[in-house]
C-alpha cells in the first residue's frame, strides 16, 4: 500500500485514478482501458518528476522522514554477506538504537555501524527510534577499535534524530560517549565511511559520520538539530520549523556546497522509499567505487586525510 506525503497529493489523485482503471480492466478486457492505465502511469511519472526535480527543505526533510524509506537492517540485509551483530559496550549494556556487526561486503570483510529506527511500533520501541543512549556510542567505539585490530574498514548508516536527549543518558555521560566516539572515527587507522540514509541530526549523527567520506543520499538530511528545535530556540515558536529548514542549509545539495560532504547519491524518482531496493543497491555501489581507493592508503595517510577534511570545512565558502 502507497504511503503519500501531503505535497504528494497531485500524483496520490493521478495514481489512485490508474488504481481504478486497472480494478476496472479485470472485469473488462478493453484495449481502451489499457491506454487510459499507460496514459495515467505516464502522467503519474512526469508529475513525479517533476516535484521531486524541486523539493524545498521542509520537502525533503518529509522525504528523509518517510517511514516506509529503507533503514539500517534493510542496508544490511542488502548489503553485508554473513552479517554477525555484536551487542554490548562492555560497561553497562546493551542499546539498539546503534546496531553494530561484522560482514563481508562485496567480498570485502568490514565492520557495519548504524542507526536503526524501526518500522513499526514494536521495532520503534525497542530501537527507541534510532536515538541512541551512551552505552550504543560505546558500543560503536568498541567496534571500530576492533576493526582496526584486524585491518577491517568500517561503513555507518546514519538515521537518527539524534541522540537520545533523556536523563538517564545524561547521567550515563552522553556528551563523552559521543566525544570518545568522535574521537574513535577520526583517529581510525582502516578506511571509514558514512552515509546518511535518512536523518542526521545533531551529535548522534556526527558520533559516527566523521569518517574518510561522508555521502548523503538525495533527499536526506544534515543537521546540527532539527527544524523543529531550531525554531522554537531561535523564535520561541516550533511552528516557523519551515523558515528553519530553509536557512539551518540542512540539504545534501547545500552541504556539498560547502565541502561538508562528499557525495551525493541519487535516489529513485519518487524517493528510496518507493524503489527501496533499487535505493539500497545504488548507496552499495557508490560505497564500492569510494572504498576502492582508500584501501590503498597507509593508517597515517587514512588519518591524515581525514584530518585536513574536517579542517578545511567552513574555510572555503
Amino acid at each position: 500500500m502507497r504511503s503519500y506525503l501531503d505535497f504528494e497529493k497531485p500524483v496520490a489523485e493521478i495514481e489512485a485514478k490508474a488504481d481504478e482503471l486497472r480494478a476496472l480492466l479485470a472485469t473488462n478486457e478493453s484495449p481502451g482501458i489499457s491506454e487510459d492505465i499507460r496514459r495515467s502511469e505516464a502522467r503519474a511519472e512526469a508529475a513525479l518528476k517533476e516535484l521531486y526535480s524541486a523539493l524545498t527543505p521542509w520537502q525533503k526533510m518529509m522525504v528523509a522522514r518517510h517511514p516506509m524509506r529503507p533503514h539500517f537492517k534493510d542496508y544490511v540485509t542488502r548489503l553485508i554477506e554473513d552479517f554477525t551483530p555484536l551487542s554490548g559496550d562492555r560497561a553497562f549494556g546493551e542499546d539498539e538504537a546503534i546496531m553494530a556487526g561484522i560482514g563481508r561486503f562485496r567480498g570485502q570483510s568490514v565492520a557495519v555501524i548504524g542507526q536503526e529506527k524501526g518500522s513499526d511500533t514494536e521495532t520503534r520501541l525497542r530501537h527507541n527510534f534510532g536515538m541512541a543512549m551512551p552505552e550504543g556510542y560505546r558500543k560503536a567505539v568498541r567496534i571500530m577499535a576492533m576493526a582496526e585490530r584486524f585491518g577491517m574498514p568500517v561503513l555507518s548508516f546514519i538515521d537518527t534524530a539524534g541522540a537520545y536527549p533523556g536523563i538517564a543518558a545524561e547521567e550515563r555521560g552522553q556528551a563523552e560517549a559521543i566525544a570518545r566516539s568522535t574521537d574513535a572515527c577520526l583517529g581510525l587507522g582502516v578506511p571509514n565511511i558514512s552515509v546518511i540514509i535518512g536523518e542526521g541530526g545533531s551529535g548522534g549523527a556526527v558520533a559516527i559520520a566523521s569518517t574518510n567520506r561522508v555521502m548523503m543520499l538525495e533527499h536526506s538530511i544534515y543537521t546540527v538539530a532539527s527544524p523543529e528545535a531550531s525554531a522554537s530556540i531561535l523564535w520561541r515558536d516550533s511552528g516557523r520549523a519551515q523558515d528553519a529548514a530553509t536557512a539551518m542549509k540542512i540539504t545534501a545539495q547545500d552541504l556539498l556546497r560547502f565541502g561538508i560532504i562528499d557525495t551525493i547519491i541519487a535516489e529513485p524518482i519518487g524517493g528510496a522509499h518507493r524503489l527501496p531496493e533499487k535505493a539500497v543497491d545504488t548507496v552499495g555501489d557508490t560505497v564500492e567505487n569510494v572504498l576502492s581507493p582508500l584501501l590503498a592508503l597507509s593508517p597515517d595517510e587514512l588519518r591524515n586525510q581525514r584530518s585536513e577534511k574536517f579542517l578545511a570545512i567552513g574555510r572555503k565558502i
